[in-house]
């Protein structure tokens, strides 16, 4: 079957190199970069995807950022911190003459405003329970505070930045690392707050500045000659491309045309076998999932027998094996197996006969009078569109095998998708996440019941108890209990979400042309550190 493909896809990969000819192009960028799909944004507080995180993270920096080789913080526009005897303060020292691109002073009084911009109830931010740890966050972002001037953030001076905590977060400074968590030109908000993002000369406080946004075309970056470590930024010139199709990514790539594919969701799983063998093709472990999310407030899915009868109808290693190929582990915990500090529940095995017990249990012997249902997903770029669907197909044959009930498939795209999953417009929806920072919560903090990226409708007080205990706990060992209780909770009772599989990083370069990209537990590849090696020409 593999064999054949090749044929197909050489063929189809020199019809779209004839076409590509014709197109006129600008200078070449030192780095050029398949991103995957068009950013939704390029405002830290509001973005939620990858290709939107690898942008931004570009463009804005923060308090910390991922050590490009391990993903761990690492100072960044702060030099130095303390940190109380008690573990809940921290005072951060900003390094002297930082600037923003157009030359303005970078302040603490800037890190507040961009903190406190991201909790504000209005920007609607979907990473705002990152900061929920912060004295007084959860209760500001919920608007049951309304007076900043009480929240556990502020500035002690120009170039001091004091945040206090509600308790113990070990890994706090590696959420001071997340774009999200990046200072803003507050000024520029200020004066354009839905349109600042579009500025012209951009303040930027990142190692490149924006010198170019087309839509569907590039985003083009340039060096920040202000960053403070804009000596170390290895390369003038970066081209980030919005490329939503396989065929095309491919081409490019083989052409020489580009110097680094790092979406894997372009990488088509059929052809993933034979590509791995590749040189060029590098394969790694990270903290990602995919996963179903169900809307638990539409009958007959609010029952939890009826979810856990989908779950325990899933073979996840057939799954694996038919759909994303060497691209996936199949799992039945939700958190991803290498989170520090933390070994996952056993969950729920695939059983067909235990299935349809829960089933009858539920009132629906052999599927009798269970109503059709719908499995949604998104329209997506390159291999992710075909590898949905193929999920989706799986999950539909393996429901009607094993339940015996009908379940229809709905492709909507992203922006549709996003505006239905966020309203519970849905039953069933194919979903995927990939840790901001190296712990447990990362994950399981998407299913307290405030959180903005819940999205299924279920809420337990005894699961935010738990979450909130393990958050306060200062002994490893009693902290992990608590979180792998919840996580039980989550796949092995109540099944809001019914875990799949979890990714295998994929990316595409010459390591011969290509120096400064570390697979890392985060998949967090700074693009300040990549750069060719001395002597390369363009091209492969």
């Amino acid at each position: 079957m593999l064999k054949k493909l090749i044929p197909f896809w050489l063929c189809i990969l020199c019809l779209v190199s004839v076409l590509l000819c014709g197109c006129s192009s600008q200078e070449r960028a030192e780095i050029v970069i398949i991103n995957g799909a068009e950013p939704e944004s390029l405002d830290p507080a509001i973005i939620t995807g990858q290709p939107d995180i690898r942008a931004v993270g570009a463009l804005f920096s923060g308090l910390t950022a991922p050590d490009p080789q391990t993903g761990l913080p690492v100072p960044c526009l702060a030099e130095s911190w303390e940190i109380s005897p008690d573990g809940k303060t921290y005072t951060f020292h900003l390094r002297p003459g930082i600037r923003w691109s157009t030359g303005q002073p970078i302040t603490a009084h800037d890190f507040a405003a961009s903190w406190i911009r991201l909790l504000k109830p209005e920007t609607a931010a979907n990473y705002a329970n990152l900061l929920f740890a912060v004295v007084g966050a959860e209760d500001f972002n919920a608007g049951r505070l309304s007076d900043s001037s009480q929240l556990g953030i502020k500035a002690l001076d120009d170039n001091t930045f004091q945040v206090v905590l509600r308790q113990v977060t070990a890994y706090f400074l590696d959420l001071c690392s997340t774009v999200t968590l990046s200072v803003v030109p507050i000024f520029a908000v200020e004066e354009s707050p839905d349109q600042w993002i579009r500025r012209e000369p951009l303040p930027v406080s990142g190692p490149y500045c924006l010198e170019q946004w087309r839509l569907n075309d590039k985003i083009r970056l340039r060096k920040n000659p202000l960053y403070w470590d804009a000596e170390n930024t290895r390369n003038e010139l970066v081209d980030l491309l919005p490329i939503g199709s396989s065929v095309t990514a491919l081409n490019l790539y083989y052409q020489g045309e580009v110097d680094l594919l790092w979406d894997k969701e372009l990488i088509p799983s059929d052809l993933l076998p034979i590509m791995l063998q590749r040189p060029d093709v590098h394969s790694f472990d990270y903290l990602g999932n995919y996963f179903a999310r169900i809307n638990v407030t539409k009958p007959p899915l609010n029952n939890p027998l009826v979810r856990k009868a989908l779950s325990m109808a899933i073979d996840r290693e057939a799954l694996v094996e038919r759909v994303s190929k060497g691209g996936g582990t199949p799992v039945v915990h939700f958190t991803p197996n290498g989170c520090a500090n933390y070994d996952p529940p056993e969950g729920c095995p695939y059983d067909p006969a235990r299935a349809r017990q829960l089933l009858a249990q539920a009132g629906y012997p052999n599927g009798k009078d269970f109503p059709v249902i719908t499995y949604l997903f998104n329209a997506a770029a390159g291999g992710a569109a075909k590898t949905h669907q193929k999920v989706g197909v799986e999950l539909q044959q393996m429901w009607k095998e094993n339940l015996h009930i009908q379940v229809d498939l709905q492709q909507a795209e992203w922006k549709v998708f996003l505006s239905m999953v966020s309203g519970l417009d849905y039953d069933i929806c194919r979903a995927s996440w990939v840790g901001d920072y190296n712990d447990a919560t990362t994950f399981l903090n998407l299913f307290i019941s405030n959180s903005g990226n819940n999205r299924t409708g279920w809420k337990s007080k005894e699961y935010d108890d738990l979450i909130a205990t393990a958050e306060k706990e200062v002994d490893l060992k009693t902290r992990a209990g608590l979180l792998k209780k919840a996580e039980t909770l989550l796949i092995e009772e109540a099944f809001p979400v019914i875990p799949l599989y979890v990714y295998k990083g994929v990316a595409c370069f010459d390591t011969n042309k290509i120096e400064g990209y570390y697979p890392n537990p985060v998949d967090r590849h700074p693009i300040n550190a990549l750069h060719k090696k001395k002597g390369t020409a363009d091209g492969h």
